[in-house]
């Protein structure tokens, strides 16, 4: 399929009544057609995998090409200078969080812009950063400890940061963490209690969710088992 021919497609499904939706949960709509997830997926099969195609979706702007891109794009063929770039065009949380759970995080270089784009400034590039780290701890299932204990420490040490989209992709990376194995449990209930020890009051939301749901009888079942 082309890139004139998915555009297409991409404008007849377009809802002006979902972009209404889409503004009330935060997300960027200066560019969107309201086009719902299922419909995107159902695009993305038909299209089949395909890099050049997915880069040229990316650079049309279209909140849902762009969305459409990430599904679309091959892994292997995504360097860091793509990355890079991407990342920098990041402008809502659904954005962020759909590129680096279906694209960035089977990349070679996941763990380490994971590690790299935590520390930045930018609010988006920082989320990416943690969403990346929750990704992760999701979908690779092969991966040992090692690496999220790293991360646990940047989780601690950034936790300070009280920005909305970055404060919850902080948690959500601590939560999933958490809930890879005992071990990992254990350091990041532990890595919890020290953010609301060090931190003050407005900053200790992190902490307190997520000791929530790692010290639950659910999540300590599973873990167990």
């Amino acid at each position: 399929m082309t890139y004139d021919e998915v555009m297409e497609r991409l404008r007849a499904a377009a809802n002006p009544k979902n972009v209404e939706g889409m503004a009330r949960f935060g997300i960027e709509t200066g560019r969107a057609y309201g086009i719902s997830a299922p419909v995107l997926l159902s695009l993305a099969k038909k299209t089949g995998i395909d890099h050049a195609l997915a880069q040229q979706l990316w650079a049309s702007g279209i909140h849902e090409a762009r969305l459409l891109a990430a599904l679309v794009d091959d892994p292997r063929q995504v360097t860091e200078a793509q990355m890079d770039s991407w990342v920098k065009d990041f402008d809502s949380w659904d954005i962020c969080d759909n590129c680096c759970g279906h694209l960035f995080d089977k990349t070679p270089f996941a763990y380490r812009k994971a590690i790299e784009w935590s520390g930045r400034e930018e609010e988006f590039v920082k989320r990416a950063g943690f969403a990346l780290m929750a990704w992760l701890a999701v979908h690779d299932k092969k991966a040992g400890d090692e690496p999220f204990l790293g991360f646990l420490l940047i989780i601690r040490r950034e936790s300070v940061d009280t920005r909305n989209y970055v404060k919850k992709a902080v948690n959500w990376a601590l939560r999933e963490i958490g809930k890879r194995n005992v071990i990992l449990n254990k350091a990041a209930i532990e890595t919890a209690q020290q953010i609301i020890d060090k931190n003050p009051r407005g900053a200790q939301w992190v902490g307190t969710d997520a000791r929530r749901e790692l010290t639950s009888e659910a999540v300590q079942r599973r873990l167990t088992k």
